[in-house]
This record gives structure tokens, C-alpha cells and sequence, in this order.
């Protein structure tokens, strides 16, 4: 018994200093990028809890804030190809500085000329600006990276950008009433919020500087063929297919729920809109402990193999969630299948550059910000039919079975062909 207590501890203290070592081994650049990340994603956060607010203290209503979502989304998913092939051109760096300054521009002028064509004017240029930053970062972190801490440079990356932005709404809330108080306004009054939301254009600028300490990698001044995405294409038909397809049923599958959430817990169960707030605090922590464990399992078990066991053990939580009576059972469930879908994201993020050619890599990301954001943009609109016909049912039900083909898609595709590519061992 000593000895297997002994053992554990052991294996608890090599797991850890492990990933301490993985971390300490991150380049320059990574943390450069890190440090950035953490100041843009506390922006974000201020930014996404009261421009809202700002939007409806000036008299508009919802419908332009509708519209303003559309257009950024539509932009996002439209414009993610172009994207790739400036990120190829510009460098990964390049592009995210230039994202960086285009958000901040975006929020300064819809802050100095509050209209409803600049509102729609700018969160067009937002979504040129999300769309750009997010083909170039799986590629820039390839670039800086080795295999060794390569997905905990990716999962880090992803636990740190949610949490900033956490952060940023936290302080996002009390901001508007520190200045009402300093100004003896009302905290629900325009000037509050635009002042509030003139923190979020600065620090989006703050957050450049760390980017344009970055040293260029060579590759990124090395003059790359537009065409080199389709020659691996002809080399290795099927094989962006296959990386990109999962990806995408997972995301018309997330698009059907997760948007919901909060009609769903207090439609269904009953919640206060504060209560609402806590259980989605307390999810953002299990998401960022399995963000934490992640690497270290994709260590252990390998990165595909991660991706199907945590999506394939999330399945069951997703049932309980939809269809358990009682809601201690379906607040566990939420909290599950809340870490385990979401940590094996950065993994697969990981796994698919890793499996095409440096050249490749921008066109691939781009692909597959394409298909992410096509199901998100594509299933609330039948989701929300649905519910209105028939409730949360159907919706979840169709998840259910989205969430399975891409797992058996992810199962049948790499890791059955891995498992067969490995030689036979003979006593």
C-alpha cells in the first residue's frame, strides 16, 4: 500500500514538473504573444459586456444590434479564405499587429461618431479584424513552437485568452459606475459607457507593443507561393476534407445549443438571470481546468486519442444536460461537458497544423475558421425555429447525434489510421 502511495505521488510529481518544463521552454515570441493575447482579451472583454449598452443608452434598439452581429459574423466567415493568403503575404506577426490596430481604430470611431451606418460600417471592419488575427495565430504559434511544448503552448494560449476575457468583464462592470461617480452622472448614461469603452481602443493599441517586439521567424521573409495550398491539395486529395469536416458538424451541432444556454436555464429550469451569470462564471473555471489538464493528457495518450475520449465521454453529459428532471444533475452535467468538449479544442487545433506543410497551414487555418463559423452562423436560426415549435428537445437531440458522426469521423479518420500505420511487434 506505501509502495503504490509512493508510486502516485512520483507520478504526480513528474506529470508536474513536466509541464512546468514545458512551459519554461516556450520561445521569446510565445510569451511576447501571451502577454499580448492576455492585454487584448481583457479588451475584448469590456468591450463585449458594455458596447451593447452604449449602442441602446444612444436610443437604438435591438434590431440595429442584431444587425451589427450579422455583419460582423458575415464578414468573419466570408472573408476568412482572403485572410489566409494575407497572412501569407504580410507574416503571421504582421497580421495580428494589424488586426490589433484595426480593432482598436474600429471601437475609437464608433466612439467618436456614434451612427448606425458607422455601428455597421465598423463591426464589418471587426470582423475583417477577428477573421485576420484568428487565421494567423494557429500558424504563428506552429512557427514558434516545438513539437515538445507545442500543445501546451496552443492550450495555454486558449485558457489565457478565456480568461482575460473574463477578466475584462469583470471589470467591464464596474467601470461605467466609477466613472459616474467621478463625473456625478448616471452610471447608465452615454458618457459613462463611451468613456468606459475608451479604455478598450487604448489598450487594444497597448496590446500591439508586446506583437511588434517579435522577432520575424525566417519563413515569414521568405517569398511563398499562393499555389502551394493547392499543390498539397493535389498531392494529398481528401486529406483537408477529412481535417476540416469534424470541425464543421461539431460547430452546426454547438450553434443549435450553445447560443441558448441562458433562455435554456431559465426557461426550462427556472434560473435568475444572476443565478445564470454564476453557473456561466463557474463553467468558464471548468473550461480552463481542462483547458490545464489537456496537454499533458495529449502527452500521455496522444492528440487525436484526446480528442475522441473527451468528446466521446462529453456525449452522456450532453444527454443528462438536455434531458435530466432534476437540476443538480443537469448543473453537474453543464460543468462536464463544458471541460471535457472544449479542452480537446487546442488539442486538434494543434493536431491539424501539424499535419500539413508550413505553406499550407494559412489556407488550412482559414478553412477552418470557415467552417466554425459557418455553423454557428447557420444553426441558431433553425435552433430557434425549433424551440419555438417544439422546445429544446429536438435541438438537443440533433446535437447529440452531430456531436457523434464528427467523433466517429474523428475515431475512423486518424486515430484507426494511425493505430494501423504502427508496426506489428512480434515476440
Amino acid at each position: 500500500m506505501e509502495t503504490e502511495e509512493i508510486t502516485t505521488g512520483e507520478e504526480r510529481s513528474s506529470v508536474f514538473s513536466t509541464y512546468i518544463s514545458r512551459i519554461r521552454a516556450f520561445s521569446k515570441n510565445a510569451w511576447l504573444y501571451l502577454l499580448s493575447e492576455a492585454i487584448y482579451g481583457t479588451a475584448t472583454g469590456i468591450f463585449q459586456l458594455l458596447f451593447n449598452f452604449y449602442v441602446l443608452s444612444l436610443g437604438y434598439n435591438e434590431a440595429v444590434l442584431g444587425n451589427m452581429v450579422a455583419a460582423q459574423s458575415m464578414t468573419s466567415l466570408l472573408m476568412a479564405l482572403p485572410m489566409g493568403y494575407i497572412t501569407v503575404r504580410i507574416g503571421r506577426r504582421n497580421s495580428i499587429v494589424l488586426s490589433y490596430i484595426a480593432f482598436s481604430i474600429s471601437v475609437a470611431l464608433m466612439l467618436l461618431f456614434p451612427s448606425s451606418l458607422m455601428f455597421i460600417g465598423m463591426n464589418i471592419v471587426l470582423g475583417l479584424s477577428q477573421s485576420l488575427a484568428g487565421v494567423a495565430m494557429g500558424p504563428f504559434l506552429m512557427e514558434n513552437s516545438q513539437e515538445t511544448e507545442r500543445t501546451y503552448l496552443f492550450s495555454l494560449s486558449s485558457g489565457l485568452r478565456m480568461t482575460a476575457v473574463s477578466v475584462g468583464q469583470w471589470i467591464g462592470g464596474y467601470l461605467p459606475t466609477w466613472f459616474a461617480f467621478r463625473l456625478a452622472i448616471n452610471a447608465m448614461d452615454t458618457q459613462a459607457y463611451s468613456l468606459s469603452l475608451w479604455s478598450v481602443a487604448v489598450s487594444g493599441l497597448i496590446a500591439v507593443v508586446p506583437m511588434l517586439l517579435v522577432a520575424s521567424q525566417v519563413s515569414e521573409k521568405t517569398t511563398r507561393s499562393v499555389f502551394a495550398p493547392l499543390s498539397f491539395i493535389r498531392k494529398n486529395p481528401g486529406k483537408f476534407e477529412k481535417l476540416i469536416l469534424p470541425t464543421l458538424i461539431t460547430s452546426v451541432g454547438a450553434g443549435l445549443i450553445m447560443p441558448f444556454m441562458n433562455v435554456f436555464f431559465r426557461n426550462v429550469h427556472l434560473q435568475s438571470d444572476t443565478s445564470i451569470g454564476g453557473i456561466f462564471a463557474w463553467g468558464s473555471l471548468a473550461m480552463g481546468l481542462g483547458l490545464i489538464i489537456a496537454p499533458a493528457l495529449a502527452e500521455r495518450l496522444g492528440k487525436i486519442q484526446v480528442v475522441v475520449i473527451t468528446q466521446a465521454l462529453s456525449v452522456p453529459f450532453l444527454v443528462l444536460l438536455g434531458f435530466a428532471p432534476w437540476f443538480p444533475i443537469v448543473l453537474v452535467a453543464y460543468y462536464a461537458r463544458t471541460m471535457l468538449m472544449n479542452m480537446s479544442s487546442p488539442i486538434y487545433s494543434t493536431y491539424v497544423m501539424e499535419q500539413v506543410e508550413p505553406d499550407s497551414r494559412g489556407m488550412l487555418a482559414s478553412l477552418t475558421s470557415m467552417a466554425w463559423n459557418f455553423g454557428w452562423a447557420l444553426s441558431p436560426t433553425i435552433s430557434g425555429y425549433l424551440q419555438i415549435r417544439y422546445g429544446f428537445g429536438p435541438p438537443f437531440i440533433l446535437t447529440i447525434v452531430l456531436y457523434s458522426v464528427a467523433i466517429a469521423m474523428y475515431y475512423l479518420w486518424f486515430w484507426r489510421v494511425e493505430a494501423l500505420k504502427k508496426p506489428v511487434v512480434s515476440e
